[in-house]
């Protein structure tokens, strides 16, 4: 993949790094096949942009037929973080909304021991049409 030499130029350490062509074309059917960005190769291998392009230049099956193509577009890369995002900020709402649930139930629980009345059991049972009490009131003022 990569053969590393190092040199002394005037009195400094200087690496050169060789990539196998394998490695090449390997870089550059990903940039075709928009599975990674010209950038990320840049940044992950620490080879200049310049250096990719020469490589897309060189290996490009869709240069070689004439095909001309956007290197930079959306990659998967750049779609997986955004959907992170995404999930994210889902999981945040969906914190806030367990936290109002919580606030409810414990208000709930407050009301029931202050007014001695079972609140959740009689929301949760809801009458039906025609259920109501036919008896008449007999309490008398």
């Amino acid at each position: 993949m990569v053969k590393k030499v190092t040199t002394g130029i005037q009195g400094k350490n200087r690496q050169y790094r060789y990539f196998s062509e394998s490695f090449k074309r390997q870089k550059v059917k990903e940039i075709e096949r928009n599975l990674v960005r010209v950038s990320e190769i840049c940044k992950e291998y620490e080879v200049s942009h310049t250096a990719v392009y020469n490589w897309i230049y060189k290996y490009s099956g869709h240069r070689k037929r004439g095909v001309r193509q956007v290197i930079e577009p959306m990659s998967d890369t750049r779609k997986l973080k955004e959907m992170k995002k995404e999930i994210a900020e889902l999981q945040r709402l969906i914190g806030q909304k367990q936290v109002q649930l919580e606030f409810q139930d414990k208000l709930i629980e407050m009301a029931e021991q202050m007014y001695g009345v079972d609140i959740k059991k009689k929301l949760g049972s809801q009458l039906s049409i025609g259920s109501g009490s036919t008896e008449e009131n007999t309490n008398e003022p």
